[in-house]
């Protein structure tokens, strides 16, 4: 065989350059805040800024936390936990969806802690003896802040995995497209139905714990059990 090859000089040295912003926080807390906001990350490439998980620091009730956010249009994920040392003032970054994929599948196993190393537009994760380099995603992350409701006055609390299991059911009909699931709530009850013209109908009721006026709304199911798996507690 007589291969042509290309330079080594010409490889790109993503390594080059300082990283002059560095902290580190437990390998378990990152691995919590990534499993959490993953799943809301976007996957189109028209919003390339959506792509990616935004990390900063922000106050929250005079308290400087740390904070993961994702996000696809359609469903918000954020997650505080305490600010690691050296990470005051933090300025948000967006860290692209395949590094982070990349970044849980190492610190899966591992129990030590994880150094970030940043500069103006890379991200370096330090632990034991890896190193996982990656640019960061340019452009400005959405004012999240201002999408999520503060005024909703009525309160929902719900066994976690009856309600799962109830989407879960009455989902198996739902059309592939919209995957639509109607939620309709009453006084102690929660009446959830899909209306295919393709597949049919399907309608489920379970006891809930709701003592406001009455109200429908649908949701997407993929969404509502994506986010129910995420739920630890009741």
């Amino acid at each position: 065989f007589s291969l042509m090859c290309l330079n080594p000089k010409d490889f790109p040295d993503i390594h080059s350059g300082s990283f002059p912003d560095s902290f580190e926080i437990e390998a378990d807390k990152l691995s919590r805040l990534i499993d959490k906001t993953l799943f809301s990350v976007s996957t189109e490439e028209t919003r390339y800024y959506l792509n990616g998980i935004f990390i900063h620091s922000v106050k929250e009730e005079n308290e400087e936390r740390f904070r993961v956010v994702a996000t696809d249009g359609h469903r918000l994920s954020r997650l505080s936990t305490e600010l690691p040392l050296n990470a005051k003032n933090l300025e948000g970054v967006i860290i692209p969806r395949k590094t982070v994929i990349e970044l849980r599948k190492i610190i899966d196993s591992k129990q030590n802690s994880v150094e970030i190393q940043l500069s103006k537009n890379k991200i370096r994760f330090v632990i034991d003896n890896i190193s996982l380099t990656s640019k960061l995603l340019d452009g400005a992350f959405p004012d999240y802040e201002k999408v999520i409701p503060n005024n909703n006055t009525k309160e929902l609390i719900i066994d976690n995995k009856e309600f799962i299991d109830a989407v879960d059911r009455v989902s198996t009909v739902s059309s592939e497209r919209s995957r639509a699931v109607k939620l309709t709530l009453s006084s102690g009850r929660l009446h959830l139905s899909v209306n295919s013209p393709e597949n049919g109908k399907a309608e489920d009721e379970i006891l809930v714990d709701y003592n406001y006026d009455d109200l429908e709304i649908g949701f997407n199911a993929r969404y509502l059990q994506e986010l129910t798996s995420q739920v630890d507690g009741k």
